[in-house]
């Protein structure tokens, strides 16, 4: 069977421990490795066999040395393959958004149970999902809500990079504001969540976007 590679970057030996002992429980992933810090990833990327690098890198933001943002700052030129998952405890606007600005695909917070971390790795590697834990989820969109208005004024509607989106794509959207998954959002408007997928595509699509992050980028610089 075909695994999903992952490593795991993390200066607390408790979290690095617990994360690879639940993670390495389902038969569906393979730990690369695990590093303490951002400098010590760096290293242990370089010396990695190239045919079995990781997929996916849960990185911690707040660590010695090296801290995370700058680990994806600096691997993603050289690696642009490998996808991010932040993993930490913290959930404030300015750490989000440099995650966002250093590469981040998701963004999840340290208590989320371990068959949700799960869960989003294979989202983010077979369907492109944006993982976010649903408190990180609404403070994104806040952000993209306040980057609509400069000063006291709110852009024009022919300005508006929202504009070309339908009433029940925009309901999708608004419902993506609030945290809701796709499984949630499929149930509140009674549709399927393949469908909710397709309108999710159809917004980034108009949006010239990829990822709710990037989505986030634009707003800011409208």
């Amino acid at each position: 069977m075909k695994k999903y590679r992952i490593s795991i970057v993390d200066d607390s030996r408790l979290t690095l421990s617990s994360l690879v002992d639940l993670i390495t429980l389902s038969q569906e992933f393979s730990i690369i490795f695990t590093a303490k810090d951002g400098k010590d990833y760096l290293a242990k990327m370089d010396d990695c066999d190239p045919s079995i690098l990781p997929q996916v890198v849960l990185m911690d933001i707040e660590m010695p040395i090296m801290n995370g943002v700058e680990a994806m700052q600096r691997s993603r030129m050289k690696f642009p393959f490998v996808k991010y998952i932040v993993l930490t405890s913290h959930d404030d606007e300015e750490k989000i958004f440099k995650a966002i600005q250093a590469g981040a695909h998701g963004y999840l917070l340290k208590d989320e149970k371990v068959s949700v971390i799960k869960n989003h790795i294979k989202e983010l590697i077979n369907n492109h999902a944006t993982p976010m834990s649903p408190s990180v989820a609404k403070k994104t969109f806040e952000m993209l809500s306040k980057s609509t208005f400069t000063g006291n004024q709110h852009i024009s509607q022919s300005d508006n990079i929202f504009s070309e989106l339908t009433n029940r794509e925009m309901e999708v959207l608004h419902l993506m504001k609030e945290g809701h998954n796709y499984k949630v959002i499929a149930e509140k408007l009674y549709i399927s969540t393949n469908t909710v997928r397709s309108h999710i595509a159809h917004i980034y699509e108009k949006l010239h976007v990829k990822s709710k992050y990037q989505m986030m980028n634009l707003m800011n610089k409208s």
